[in-house]
């Protein structure tokens, strides 16, 4: 159910691609008891400063341009706590396994109700 969208610099490795997807993947797992085989991610690369615009610094962060940006639209069902530790797992995941920086890790959450979701055959299956 989690629909990922992660931007990153360009020229990144496929090993490094693939770490910052199965990190986010397990974090959901682990802390939003997401399926394992509940996979949909989109990933796409911009050429740092120019398809990837971002402030130096903001609240006392300072950014590089290995910035990556994480939005995952998910159903809006979980608690604020569940967030905090997807948010942590994540960061964990990605500065262990593709060597970011855990000040370049960018996460949004966008929460929908659960009968927005068709998995396909136009059919709302949370519905």
């Amino acid at each position: 159910m989690p629909l990922v969208r992660i931007t990153m610099p360009k020229g990144k490795s496929p090993e490094f691609r693939k770490a910052v997807s199965q990190g986010i993947q397990d974090a959901l797992v682990e802390t939003f008891n997401v399926p394992k085989d509940d996979l949909f991610q989109v990933i796409t690369e911009g050429a740092p400063q120019a398809e990837i615009v971002h402030t130096p610094s903001y609240l006392g962060i300072a950014y590089t341009d290995d910035l990556v940006l994480i939005q995952l639209t998910v159903s809006d069902t979980r608690t604020i706590e569940q967030k905090k530790q997807l948010f942590r797992r994540i960061v964990d995941h990605l500065s262990e396994r593709a060597s970011l920086r855990r000040e370049d890790i960018f996460i949004n959450l966008v929460e929908v109700k659960k009968e927005n979701w068709s998995f396909g055959m136009g059919e709302a299956q949370y519905a």
